[in-house]
């Protein structure tokens, strides 16, 4: 069974495409040049509605995980690693770690995105051990 499709908003809809394309993008405010993530309609630092995408490395390093069992969809291989990434460019993302045993996940390990399909052509970014 593939993924499900993720849901997009007029607010992520840069995200979303990149991530088909295999790029990771956040926001980066029109004005005060800061990047943002996950993706809103105003900035919340200087409350600009002006953004433009940046596209980012898709590199950084592990600041928290979870190992989820429960409660299980037949779209996702159990255990799911739950990582919250410090993307080198300073934001800060949740997805899922893959390729690697729950029990040998560490906080500051180096990873890098990657990409899964899901249902309706679209993908979704994952992360990897660099």
């Amino acid at each position: 069974m593939t993924r499900p499709a993720p849901i997009v908003t007029d607010d992520n809809r840069d995200f979303w495409e990149g991530a088909r394309e295999g790029r990771l993008i956040a926001q980066r405010c029109s004005d005060c040049g800061r990047l943002r993530h996950p993706p809103r309609p105003m900035c919340p630092h200087c409350h600009s509605l002006g953004y433009e995408p940046a596209e980012l490395a898709g590199t950084g390093s592990i600041y928290s995980y979870t190992i989820l069992h429960h409660p299980q969809h037949p779209a996702f291989s159990y255990p799911v690693i739950a990582v919250l990434v410090d993307l080198d460019e300073g934001v800060r993302v949740l997805s899922n770690l893959v390729g690697v045993a729950p029990d040998a996940v560490r906080i500051g390990t180096r990873v890098r995105v990657t990409f899964e399909t899901t249902a309706d052509d679209m993908a979704v970014p994952v992360f990897e051990q660099a």
